[in-house]
């Protein structure tokens, strides 16, 4: 018998992977927690499914997700990615990304880790809803509308109400399975 899986995600094997094994499941770690707000970002207008076909290229492209070295990145790092194909080459969000670094090492100074803070919006549990189709599940909320207005008032870029509520669902703050999905109860 085939397992149930929300409906965003049938079809495409790799899509299926994501959804089997990460979407959903709450992540606690600042390097997770970097890299989806990293992939969330360059998602800002496209598809997720592109951004998971290069999601290896970023890996590679952005030093494995390590904001520490991103942070640092000068010019010619700038000019490498926006030449690398593997990878979305807009320069807002490339510039974004490092702004981004420099950012979330702030929050982690000022409230231990970004896991710390970002939690702290749902006071370190996630909201489970009760999706029984994806399609209309919000795109945003009162919360995602307030964790967008905070980051950007930290100087976060590319941090808008839809793309921290895709955040908030890829990292598992929101659970948004479809209530029929074998997911649903395991995460």
């Amino acid at each position: 018998m085939q397992k149930k899986r929300c409906g965003w995600c049938i079809g495409d094997a790799l899509y299926e992977a994501y959804h089997d094994l990460e979407w959903g499941v709450p992540v606690r770690d600042d390097k997770t927690s970097f890299e989806f707000l990293v992939l969330e970002t360059f998602q800002a207008g496209l598809s997720w499914i592109t951004i998971l076909r290069k999601r290896e290229n970023f890996r590679e492209a952005f030093d494995d997700f390590d904001y520490k070295k991103i942070a640092q990145y000068d010019q010619a790092k700038k000019d490498e990615l926006l030449q690398n194909a593997g990878i979305i080459r807009n320069k807002l969000k490339v510039n974004a990304t490092i702004t981004n670094a420099k950012a979330f090492m702030d929050i982690q100074k000022q409230f231990g880790s970004f896991t710390n803070y970002i939690w702290s919006f749902i006071e370190g549990k996630p909201i489970i809803n009760q999706v029984e189709d994806y399609r209309k599940a919000p795109a945003t909320t009162e919360v995602s509308d307030k964790v967008s207005k905070d980051l950007k008032k930290r100087g976060f870029k590319f941090v808008g109400s839809t793309v921290m509520y895709a955040y908030m669902q890829a990292t598992g703050m929101v659970n948004d399975h479809e209530t029929s999905c074998f997911r649903y109860e395991e995460v």
